[in-house]
């Protein structure tokens, strides 16, 4: 048969299946057949999986890379910076651009990254937001990519005409809405706005849920006790901040009978809610983060201000048993998809982390200043595959499900996250395990910009051997071999999930 590369002798693991002495064939980008000693004409390429576990190319929906503002921390931020595609003041720049973030993304596994376009309050569009956005990711990406659009300023112009545009034009067909940050958050008459024009479209919609007054209030009155420690952030958002907010927008979405997904919940009770409404039949979806599987608050309490590097909303939670309740929401399909929320920030720069010891109460500073957000694209497929499917607590399955084809799914990524005939040849080949020697994580050995990881120090064991795309091999043995033109822009389709029940809470109709 005439393949360009065939992958032999693996262990091909699907959301349902795991095949053992498996072949993959693959031919111009696309994977053609699957099955054992498949015969390959003289000249294709071969590798030799040696019954490793092979694994679809990791899908991260969650993740930021070159967003030149700090909403966090409660600067006002009126318009969008337009750049015309050349990072701004690079030196002052404190996070992942799409060359260095799609270069970790591939170093752990993941194939196709979901980033954010971002509107701030003033634009009038939504339109010069996306296009300035294309132009930051062109030829600049080692991996496939797609956009969502956080929307801060809902007129009816955006809801009513630009939408149409973000979904036909552009192949965007989900939006992120915040209730907390002052420069981001909307009010609940907005996200009704927003979930009515998502319903007709097809828009998913994803929310982060707090309640912003609560978080306000707490901080002031923490700030009056001199409570300002890094680790205070979380005293200042206990878990039921999420779940109210987390139930308030599960009621306005029933309401509006629309899809939604609750982005990165670290709370047992907010998770609750979520079960609580799928077992409802709502299209509820939740997603959860690798910091709120394998960390516990006591990172924010660490000396010489390194709990900052932990610091991130919704915060790492004090309690074992949210740790053990987002382990249980995975295993039981509370959370639809686990992706990295890659939001980073470096520790050792005056914009980065220590902004949290500008304004006093040293050493501890004052965590309300300390910008929000950790890395995680590389850790996060190595991560769930080492300390879920090695460890017992998850199915290699399961992993691939929310890792891979959950978020293909859930995004409408039609031709990513799952190995079969006609799908893109995304995969992942691991070591066999016999033969690989754990190891302790180090922030050296990754490959974003920067200077820490939240997970130093965590035993791995394993971690990709090849990272292919398209049937090319981008990662090879620890080395990043792919080219940072690579990557392509990815249109997407609406999500292939459930969606609109057409059951309403009242006469009132859309």
């Amino acid at each position: 048969m005439d393949f360009d590369l065939v992958i032999r002798n693996g262990t091909v693991v699907t959301a349902s299946d795991i095949w053992e002495s498996c072949d993959i064939g693959i031919k111009d980008g696309t994977i053609v057949v699957i099955g054992p000693r498949l015969p390959a004409a003289p000249g294709a390429q071969e590798i030799d999986a040696e019954g490793a576990f092979i694994t679809p190319g990791g899908v991260d929906a969650h993740v930021h890379l070159s967003q030149f503002f700090e909403a966090t921390v409660g600067v006002d931020i009126d318009h969008s910076i337009i750049t015309n595609g050349v990072v701004p003041d690079p030196e002052n720049f404190v996070g992942d651009t799409f060359i260095t973030g799609t270069r970790s993304a591939v170093a752990g596994g993941t194939t196709t990254v979901i980033t954010f376009a971002s509107q701030m309050k003033k634009d009038e569009s939504i339109i010069n937001v996306i296009e300035d956005y294309h132009k930051l990711a062109k030829d600049q990406s080692f991996c496939d990519y797609a956009f969502h659009v956080i929307i801060t300023n809902p007129t009816p112009q955006i809801v009513e005409n630009e939408f149409p545009r973000m979904v036909d034009e552009y192949g965007i067909t989900s939006v992120k809405l915040y209730m907390t940050y002052k420069p981001l958050r909307l009010l609940d008459y907005q996200i009704l706005d927003v979930m009515y024009s998502a319903r007709k479209l097809g828009i998913t919609t994803m929310v982060h849920a707090e309640n912003a007054d609560v978080i306000d209030w707490m901080t002031q009155h923490l700030e009056q006790k001199l409570m300002t420690h890094p680790y205070h952030h979380g005293t200042s958002r206990p878990p039921i901040v999420e779940a109210e907010a987390t139930n308030r927008v599960i009621c306005l979405a029933e309401l509006m009978d629309t899809p939604i997904l609750l982005v990165h919940i670290s709370g047992g009770p907010a998770a609750t809610h979520i079960r609580n409404a799928q077992t409802r039949l709502l299209p509820i979806y939740g997603e959860t983060c690798p910091q709120h599987m394998f960390l516990l608050a006591d990172s924010m309490r660490k000396g010489d201000f390194e709990g900052a590097k932990c610091v991130c909303s919704p915060p790492i939670r004090e309690d074992k048993s949210d740790q053990d309740a987002m382990w249980a929401g995975v295993k039981n399909g509370t959370f639809t998809i686990v992706s990295s929320d890659h939001s980073p920030t470096k520790f050792n720069h005056p914009n980065g982390k220590q902004r949290g010891l500008k304004d006093g109460n040293l050493p501890y500073g004052k965590f309300r200043l300390i910008p929000n957000g950790l890395p995680g694209v590389e850790t996060r497929v190595p991560l769930l595959f080492s300390g879920g499917v090695l460890s017992g607590r998850i199915s290699p399955q399961k992993f691939v499900e929310v890792t891979s084809t959950n978020p293909a799914k859930l995004y409408g990524l039609k031709k990513k996250g799952s190995i079969a005939p006609g799908f893109d040849a995304d995969l992942v080949i691991w070591y066999p395990q016999m033969k690989f020697q754990s190891f302790m994580l180090t922030n050296e050995m990754l490959h974003h910009a920067v200077d820490y990881t939240p997970f130093e120090g965590i035993e791995l064991k394993n971690w990709p051997r090849y990272t292919i795309i398209r049937g090319k091999v981008v990662f090879s043995h620890g080395e990043v071999v792919g080219k940072m033109e690579y990557g392509q822009y990815i249109r997407r389709q609406k999500s292939l999930l459930p969606g609109p029940r057409d059951v309403w809470l009242s006469e009132w109709r859309p």
